[in-house]
C-alpha cells in the first residue's frame, strides 16, 4: 500500500454516468486501513467495479488512495464530502467521483472545482431544484428512507424529470428493487454489502456473495 508520504494519485475523470456503473453503489465504511483493497477486490470479483469509500473515519483517505492505487479496475469515489477542501482532499488521494449528503451553494461550487463527477445529496423538492440551477441533474436522495422513500421519489418523476438519483439511507437488498425500477433512479446506495461484523472477520467471501446478489438485482 501506498504510504502518507508518497505523491498523491490524480484521477482519470470518470467517462459516463456514475449512476449508471452498478444497480448498487456500495456505501463502504472501513475502520481499518488493512481492510481497503481486500474489501474492494471482493466487490470487483461480486460483480460491482465500484464503491463510495465515505470519509468518515481516520484512515478513510488513505484507504481511498490504496484502493485508488492498488485496484485500478474499481471506480473509487469518496463519500460524506462536508467542504470544499474536503473535495480537493478526496481528489488528490485518487477519488474518481464524489458523494455529499447534503448542498449548499460553497459544496457546489467546491465540488464543481475538482473537475469530478459528483453526487449532492438531496432530500426535498427545494432542494433538488436549487441542483438543477446549478447545472448538475444527478443527485443523491439521502436519507432515502426516512425522507419518504420509494413512493416520494415516483411522485417526482413527473413534475422534475431532469432529475436522476442514486437514494442511500436505510436501503436494503429487500427494498432495493422497488427503487431501482423506478424511471429517475439509476441506482441505489448499499451499505448492507460490508456488514461491521463481516468486515472484522475479515471474510471477504461473504462481501463477494453480497456483491454478486447486489449485481443482480438489475
Amino acid at each position: 500500500m501506498s504510504s502518507p508520504s508518497e505523491a498523491p494519485v490524480r484521477p482519470v475523470p470518470h467517462q459516463g454516468s456514475v449512476l449508471d456503473v452498478v444497480p448498487v453503489m456500495p456505501v463502504v465504511v472501513l475502520e481499518r486501513l488493512e481492510h481497503a483493497v481486500p474489501v474492494a477486490r471482493a466487490l470487483v470479483a461480486g460483480g460491482l467495479p465500484a464503491i463510495e469509500l465515505t470519509l468518515r473515519t481516520e484512515v478513510a483517505l488513505e484507504a481511498l488512495r490504496a484502493i485508488a492505487t492498488e485496484v485500478p479496475e474499481i471506480l473509487v469515489g469518496a463519500g460524506t464530502i462536508l467542504s470544499p477542501a474536503q473535495a480537493q482532499e478526496a481528489r488528490d488521494a485518487g477519488a474518481r467521483f464524489l458523494v455529499s449528503p447534503g448542498a449548499t451553494p460553497a459544496l457546489l461550487a467546491g465540488m464543481l472545482d475538482t473537475g469530478l463527477p459528483f453526487l449532492p445529496g438531496t432530500a426535498t423538492v427545494s432542494e433538488v431544484l436549487a441542483v438543477l440551477e446549478a447545472g448538475v441533474t444527478e443527485m443523491k436522495f439521502f436519507p432515502a428512507e426516512a425522507s419518504g422513500g420509494a413512493p416520494y421519489l415516483k411522485s417526482l418523476a413527473s413534475p422534475v424529470p431532469t432529475a436522476r438519483f442514486c437514494p442511500t439511507g436505510g436501503i436494503t437488498a429487500a427494498s432495493a428493487p422497488a427503487y431501482l425500477a423506478l424511471p429517475n433512479v439509476g441506482c441505489v446506495g448499499g451499505s448492507w454489502l460490508t456488514p461491521a461484523d463481516v468486515l472484522a472477520a475479515e471474510d471477504w467471501g461473504r462481501v463477494e456473495t453480497l456483491a454478486r446478489e447486489a449485481a443482480a438485482l438489475r
